[in-house]
């Protein structure tokens, strides 16, 4: 027998006690094996030391334990696999936003839509052939279909650079009315678990299912923004001490923001009132405000949604490593810009001297032109740059004011011949020979090609770093699940060890029982 007193019951009861709790806790992983964010839980176990002294037995040493204590019920996570989950979380999330935003501006430059704009341009190419028939030279007609041949290609342009602003305006829409306000929203949340878990403890709760939800939550809060969570007790006198929890960010240039401070929390903000230079700032939790953290953002969702709206590659000065919604605008306009110019250029006439040879400047040798000029495109808002946006028809050539100009070389007699057609040959010649744009030499066909291939580019590769950022975010996910997860099979064997260690239990009670008995009932009593 374990003692001469009751106090064996004691250590059979406290078995059964802990093997019904250890059922219960399994019972609880079971029916939580489908929960999204459950972590498993574990009743934590300790053996009771023996308690006093007594020099009658020190010498053999035969004191025995009181038995078993239940410590509590905890969950079981690894916290450096929770710190790498949720750093990949940031990075999946900053070449997720590009990849978003690569992808819409890929469905206004597609294939498709880069054969409406190779269609507009062999139009004018085809119209600009028929003018070059003498038939056609210097008729109305003619003029006017090559006239209606710009305007479908200047439409064309133009619905493509709204579309790209629309990309800029819908993705500063979804920051401002989602991003922010789920960010704002996830502190908000956390900041009040951790009040309702600290009172659950006071209490003597283990708030297991609030830290879920709280876990959840600053896994979400990861995904915008790369963030550090520390642990830390709060002594509520007494020695009686609680769960606290900080999150803080910090940027590239080491500067550290505290976002949550247990139930206190920060707040972040985005000024968008210059769409072109959207930026980020934070108040922390003691009311320090940061307005512009847009440039030391080092992953996240945030980040890659920032870099796409501010960022265009080789137009930034310094050249920056982002081809942004900028970088493709102002391909676009670019290549406006250089056709119309291109074009106003080619559509001069010059002047003839007395007889009748082309005139140049005296000093510069430079051919002298007739007044007032003839250009085929003016801007909307008076500025020398054309853009997709401002270019138009000139009002000139609109109105039929003048033409195109078909010759620019003087005939035997000194004057230009109205059947002459020299000058749209150098028209169509312009489509095909290249032009220097600002990042690129060739062709207009070229050069919108161009533009379509860098977004494949950039789309593809964009797509291989997620996919390969994706696939080690899983497996650290797996390794995650590994420890925090719910694996029936490994439950089930619980159940039975823990099924099995309470029959044990009872038929120590039961022995024990017996022993007393014996003890009490036949002890003495040989020979009655």
């Amino acid at each position: 027998m374990l003692r001469s007193t009751f106090a064996g019951f004691m250590t059979a009861q406290q078995a059964l006690t802990a093997s019904q709790r250890s059922l219960d806790v399994t019972g609880q992983n079971i029916s939580n094996i489908n929960t999204t964010g459950y972590t498993r839980q574990r009743l934590d176990l300790a053996s009771i030391s023996t308690t006093g002294a007594s020099y009658s037995n020190m010498a053999n040493n035969s004191k025995v334990g009181q038995g078993v204590q239940m410590t509590g019920v905890t969950q079981i996570r690894d916290p450096f696999l929770d710190i790498q989950y949720r750093d990949h979380l940031a990075q999946v999330g900053t070449i997720d936003a590009q990849n978003t935003i690569l992808s819409d501006i890929g469905q206004i430059f597609d294939e498709v839509d880069m054969e409406g704009f190779r269609n507009a341009l062999n139009d004018v190419v085809t119209q600009l052939q028929n003018m070059q028939s003498q038939d056609n030279v210097n008729q109305g007609a003619s003029d006017t279909l090559v006239r209606s041949s710009m305007e479908v290609l200047l439409t064309i342009l133009r619905e493509k650079s709204v579309e790209v602003d629309r990309v800029r305006s819908d993705l500063i829409t979804k920051l401002e009315s989602t991003d922010i306000g789920n960010i704002n929203g996830y502190l908000q949340s956390i900041a009040e678990l951790n009040k309702s878990i600290r009172n659950s403890q006071v209490l003597g709760s283990p708030a297991l299912e609030l830290m879920d939800q709280r876990n959840q939550l600053i896994d979400e809060l990861a995904t915008y923004l790369p963030i550090d969570v520390t642990y830390y007790d709060v002594n509520l006198g007494g020695d009686y001490k609680v769960d606290a929890l900080k999150i803080t960010f910090t940027d590239t240039d080491g500067n550290t923001y505290t976002l949550i401070d247990d139930d206190q929390a920060g707040e972040v903000r985005l000024n968008a009132d210059n769409p072109s230079q959207v930026t980020f700032g934070i108040r922390d939790v003691n009311g320090k405000e940061t307005n512009d953290l847009t440039d030391v953002l080092g992953e996240g969702v945030l980040k890659g949604a920032l870099d796409m709206l501010n960022k265009s590659g080789d137009f930034d000065n310094p050249v920056t490593d982002v081809r942004g919604i900028g970088y493709y605008k102002q391909t676009l306009d670019n290549l406006v810009d250089v056709f119309a110019k291109k074009f106003n250029e080619l559509n001069r006439q010059p002047k003839l001297d007395a007889n009748g040879q082309i005139e140049t400047d005296p000093i510069t040798g430079e051919i002298v032109y007739q007044d007032p000029p003839t250009p085929l495109f003016e801007t909307s808002d008076g500025s020398g740059t054309f853009t997709a946006e401002n270019i138009r028809i000139a009002e000139g050539w609109l109105n039929g004011d003048y033409g195109i100009v078909t010759t620019v070389v003087p005939g035997p007699n000194g004057e230009y011949s109205s059947t002459a057609n020299d000058n749209v040959l150098n028209m169509i010649n312009a489509m095909e020979e290249d032009q220097k744009f600002a990042h690129f030499t060739g062709s207009f066909f070229e050069a919108y090609d161009n533009i379509q291939n860098t977004q494949a580019v950039d789309q593809k590769s964009s797509n291989s770093i997620l996919s390969n950022r994706v696939a080690v975010m899983n497996q650290i996910a797996d390794s995650k699940d590994s420890v925090a997860g719910v694996y029936l099979d490994e439950e089930v064997m619980n159940l039975m060890k823990y099924q099995q260690s309470y029959n044990a239990a009872a038929r120590l009670m039961t022995t024990l029982d017996e022993a007393l008995d014996t003890l009490i009932n036949n002890t003495g009593v040989v020979g009655r």
